[in-house]
């Protein structure tokens, strides 16, 4: 490939570098330009065009990211047509996208000019989720680098997509006396979203007493139905394999395959199963939409992988969630500190309470107020123009003056004992009346 500046009389053919706006069209990067374009150009009297001409060994560059994302694909994934130079692939049905790292690491140590971007492995994904770009940087590539990508990219085993299996499940809510009626319905409400955001339904749901007897009569009641997986949300979250619900699941003939998982929310998970069909003691955190241990634990388990202690230990690296919907303390902005003058500056607050304050009763309540007002603002209570005093030594309250509004200012400025570095100047309002 060759690239560079080239006269208008030799671009026929030319790979455009830059898109040019005419007034009439826009003649967009990329395009290979043909005789009718060289002369729309020379009537807007263009003369050089920046663009590549390709080699015989070239393939262009939606040529090298087609090929190479196509060899990449696997079941359930499917490619677009390329344009400038990308690729995108994406899932052909709703599932759980596996990929081979090694491969994906290797396409990109090739060579910089050709680049792979996925999504995290293990990704619940919903049909037609792009899931995995290629981008060529330059306009054109070698075919021999091309090849090379072709030989890493293993036809299909970079990207797989595992589609979840559909399954029908059962709810079981515990209940104790007093607990709000809104516990059973946010229960219900998240895992039947759950369930079926992942392609199953929730086909049994079932209140009970939160004893270990209740929970036993429940479960077995849940396989007669043929449900083949079991949620139960308890009135509380178990602390013990002993607890109250591990021990009706253990009544039932369940095995406890795992307590607790490195995945927060989520941390107090509870895996069983009774034969074949498995049984999840939800967290707390279940009941709200946002994304946690459970939602890994379903994606996986419906998307046909192994789920029991190994694969929930494996899960401590990225297992701390941060959903976009919550706002830790931490995240909200702090408010900036207040800046403080450096000790020794001395400013001083002057108070314009003019006015007698008779419609006010006995005393003079403005002027109370405003002293108050000016006592907190000399300490650095008050507005931002204030905070900078760290030292005024008294206040000079001024009554009623009659030098008229702009000499009240420059009167208790002139009562101010000794030198000040800065005067701060505030109207006493009436009281409970906010500052203009």
């Amino acid at each position: 490939m060759i690239f560079g500046e080239f006269p208008l009389a030799e671009c026929e053919g030319l790979l455009l570098a830059h898109s040019l706006r005419l007034p009439e069209r826009i003649i967009r990067k990329g395009r290979r330009l043909t005789g009718a374009d060289i002369q729309v150009l020379a009537a807007a009297g263009i003369v050089r065009v920046n663009g590549a001409r390709l080699d015989a060994d070239d393939a262009d560059e939606n040529a090298a990211a087609g090929a190479v994302a196509a060899a990449l694909g696997g079941p359930g994934i499917a490619t677009r047509a390329p344009q400038a130079g990308r690729c995108n692939l994406y899932a052909t049905e709703r599932g759980l996208l596996t990929l081979d790292a090694g491969i994906i690491e290797r396409i990109n140590r090739i060579d910089e000019s050709v680049t792979v971007a996925t999504l995290p492995p293990l990704s619940a994904v919903r049909r037609g989720a792009v899931v995995a770009t290629v981008k060529v940087i330059p306009l054109a590539v070698s075919r021999v680098l091309v090849a090379a990508c072709l030989a890493q990219a293993g036809q299909g085993a970079g990207l797989r997509l595992l589609p979840f299996q559909e399954r029908r499940a059962a709810l079981i809510v515990t209940e104790q006396a007093g607990d709000p009626p809104r516990n059973y319905v946010t229960a219900v409400n998240s895992s039947r979203r759950r369930i079926e955001d992942l392609g199953s339904h929730l086909g049994l749901v079932q209140r009970c007493a939160h004893r270990a007897e209740a929970v036993t009569v429940a479960l077995r009641e849940a396989l007669a139905a043929g449900c083949s997986l079991i949620l139960v949300a308890g009135a509380t979250v178990p602390k013990d394999r002993a607890d109250t619900v591990p021990a009706g699941i253990a009544a039932a003939g369940g095995e406890i395959l795992h307590f607790g998982m490195p995945v927060e929310p989520g941390n107090m998970l509870l895996l069983a199963q009774i034969g074949a069909v498995p049984v999840i003691i939800l967290p707390g955190c279940a009941r709200s939409r946002r994304s946690n241990g459970l939602d890994w634990v379903l994606q996986r388990m419906l998307a046909g992988l192994p789920m029991g202690a190994e694969e929930i230990q494996a899960m401590g690296v990225g297992g701390l969630i941060r959903s976009p919907l919550e706002l830790d303390e931490e995240d909200k902005p702090a408010e900036p500190e207040r800046v403080r003058a450096p000790v020794g500056r001395r400013v001083g607050a002057v108070v314009l309470a003019a006015g007698s304050g008779s419609r006010m009763g006995a005393g003079n309540k403005l002027l109370h107020a405003g002293r108050r007002r000016a006592d907190g603002a000399a300490r650095g209570e008050c507005g931002a123009s204030f905070a900078l005093h760290r030292g005024c030594r008294r206040h000079r309250f001024c009554g009623r003056g009659r030098a008229g509004l702009p000499g009240r200012p420059r009167s208790g400025i002139r009562a101010q004992p000794g030198a000040c570095d800065g005067h701060g100047v505030v109207a006493a309002l009436r009281p409970g009346c906010p500052g203009g």
